[in-house]
């Protein structure tokens, strides 16, 4: 049926293609050395792909543009470390900052409260001596003398730390700046007013 031909590998192949069949392509992969042996197919050096310039000139833009990239990452990644270390000093300086300020509010304060205090005392003695002095002596006219003094040495201590007396007699009444302590009966034109201080 068939015929069977014997080739010789240095024999040409002259086959005629014929239309419409389809064609078998094929790769020899035997590798043969100077001398004609055969090359194991482990010991061939593999090709390396002839490259075009516009090829090489690509890569080369592409290694010089990761390299770029990677340089402006390292570069990033360094600032923003420093942002970070800066950030956080900044923290613990506004902290301590915070931390002297409350302290020096509170001495404030409390030194404020003893000045006061201390002004206060004068007028809580002579309280305390126009009591002893009412004992001693029945009379109303020296207790409200006494009673006076102590009234005028208030007066100092509240002046003494900053408080000054508000006039307020004839004014209209303001629950911002005045505080009612009675209500009385009053004349038409003088309502809403404050009467007495």
């Amino acid at each position: 049926m068939f015929k069977r031909k014997v080739m010789n590998e240095n024999e040409p192949l002259n086959e005629e293609i014929l239309e419409g069949e389809p064609v078998l392509r094929t790769e020899d992969k035997r590798r043969f050395n100077e001398q004609g042996e055969r090359i194991r197919e482990d010991q061939v050096e593999a090709k390396v792909p002839v490259r075009s310039s516009g090829e090489i000139e690509l890569e080369t833009k592409l290694k010089a543009e990761v390299e770029r990239r990677e340089a402006a990452e390292a570069k990033l990644i360094g600032v923003q470390a420093k942002f970070e270390e800066a950030k956080a000093g900044l923290e613990k300086e506004t902290a301590d900052m915070r931390s002297r300020l409350m302290k020096t509010l509170e001495d404030r304060a409390k030194q404020g409260q003893f000045n006061f205090l201390s002004q206060l005392l004068p007028v809580l003695d002579n309280l305390n001596l126009a009591v002893d002095a009412s004992e001693r002596d029945p009379s109303i006219e020296h207790l409200r003398t006494g009673v006076k003094g102590v009234v005028r040495s208030f007066e100092q201590a509240l002046a003494g730390v900053g408080v000054e007396a508000v006039p307020a007699t004839g004014a209209d009444f303001d629950p911002e700046l005045h505080e009612a302590i009675d209500m009385a009966e009053v004349d038409a034109e003088l309502d809403g007013k404050i009467t007495a201080e």
